[in-house]
């Protein structure tokens, strides 16, 4: 095999690392970058963290930047209160590795298995996500009544946000505002659990389970403030076999109770779509006082695989033109259209993995062949769940109304803002230094 230059990866890259050893310098991980994540060439290689070259090296020469022994000490040799909470594309896919079907919901084992392991309190990060349709969705409304920084896009994805920044900045105020759902809550344990439970946020340490290598650069971003550790799905499954826990034969247990799960829609945040379906869920009780009709539970204008996925929903009397997207190099073209000024579109969700949340880089290994085959089947496992949970709405949801009515005031108060809205930064010179 002819020698190809490979991605570069520099050391102090929080989320990935290569194996010098195992690299055959066969040049797939660039093709990926190039041509599937759709990075641009520039004097110094751009990485956005997002940890697809990882999935697609043929020797396992690119590998996630470990955290967990570190949080382990935590947790075994220190006073701290140590804190988890699990995001929802992982209940999807961790069983994968103890032998288990792809898609398999094992949520109840892993939260069995994290109390196993000794973390102090385990939380749901559909409570986050809730929390960002509460503040995003009362953000669009603003945005589409007064026609100002549209189209919206989401910003839940710290590699598309650090793509916007790098390689759009123009289009800067076009993010939502919003922090991403582990970012909120992060803040939130920080603060309002912090209260709460009468514990110094300094002695508190926020950890994240996370199917995202780029979760793990988000938290380093100084403006967000409040997460310690992020750890991807496989160093979970690490930390499990470590400590010899029969993860199989574990006695499925509950989260804990203050920040327990979110709605319905917060659980189908880690797929492609989900997002846009869970805004349009709230962002239509807010223009027209009414719940949602059935079709905003069910919106299969934003559901599926394909790259691209547009529509016109009729709210009221107001037609909100959106469009989903997962893939850098499918909204790229758009990108380019928006800053001639050629505006199709109201809100825009984007996503960089394949599938979403479920296709991210710190998901387990399966055969190159079969990625789409498998992150079908755990897009799949949140759907169901998404048609199990009663509640179907962040509005909805007791424990956003509590938190709201004695911490946070109301969406988008000024407190709210504060703690759960962040700014994103002019990047671009990284593209002219050598």
């Amino acid at each position: 095999m002819k020698e190809k230059v490979p991605v570069s990866i520099e050391n102090d890259n929080p989320s990935i690392a290569r194996i010098k050893e195992r690299c055959i310098k066969c040049g797939r991980c660039k093709f990926i970058c190039e041509n599937v994540v759709g990075i641009k060439e520039s004097k110094k290689h751009v990485c956005i963290n997002c940890g697809q070259c990882l999935l697609n090296c043929p020797t396992g020469a690119i590998v996630t930047k470990y955290n967990y022994k570190k949080v382990l000490d935590y947790i075994n040799d220190t006073e701290k209160c140590v804190v988890v909470q699990l995001a929802p594309a992982v209940r999807a896919s961790l069983g994968e590795c103890f032998g288990l079907e792809a898609g398999e919901n094992t949520e109840g084992k892993i939260v069995a298995a994290l109390k196993k392991i000794g973390f102090d309190y385990v939380f749901d990060t559909t409570f986050g996500a809730d929390l960002t349709i509460m503040e995003e969705a009362n953000e669009f409304v603003k945005r589409f009544k007064a026609k100002k920084n549209l189209p919206q896009f989401t910003s839940c994805c710290p590699a598309w946000v650090k793509y916007i920044e790098i390689f759009h900045p123009k289009l800067i105020d076009n993010l939502s505002t919003c922090k991403s759902p582990i970012s909120m809550q992060n803040a939130c344990l920080k603060t309002y659990f912090s209260e709460l439970e009468e514990i110094p946020k300094e002695d508190i340490i926020s950890v994240a389970i996370t199917p995202c290598t780029a979760k793990k650069a988000e938290i380093s971003r100084e403006e967000l403030i409040g997460g310690d550790y992020s750890l991807t799905t496989v160093e979970l499954s690490l930390m499990i076999k470590e400590l010899g826990i029969d993860f199989n034969n574990l006695k499925e247990d509950e989260f804990d109770s203050l920040m327990k799960r979110g709605s319905s829609g917060g659980i189908i945040f880690a797929s492609s779509g989900g997002v846009m379906e869970s805004a349009l869920r709230s962002s239509y009780y807010l223009l027209t006082k009414r719940r949602p009709p059935k079709k905003l539970l069910n919106l299969k204008e934003v559901r599926g695989y394909e790259n691209l996925k547009q529509a016109s929903i009729k709210i009221g009397n107001d037609k909100i033109r959106i469009l989903v997207c997962h893939g850098l190099k499918n909204i790229e073209p758009i990108l380019q259209d928006i800053e001639k000024g050629k505006i199709d579109y109201d809100f825009i969700e984007v996503m960089n993995c394949p599938g979403g949340c479920v296709g991210g880089g710190g998901q387990p290994l399966v055969a190159i062949k079969d990625q789409q085959i498998i992150n079908e089947k755990r897009r799949h496992a949140l759907y169901q769940e998404n048609d199990e949970v009663k509640e179907k709405f962040s509005y909805d949801n007791e424990n956003m109304k509590e938190i709201y009515e004695s911490f946070l005031d109301y969406p988008n108060s000024e407190k709210a803002c504060a703690l759960l809205h962040t700014k994103y930064f002019d990047k671009s010179k990284i593209l002219k230094e050598d």
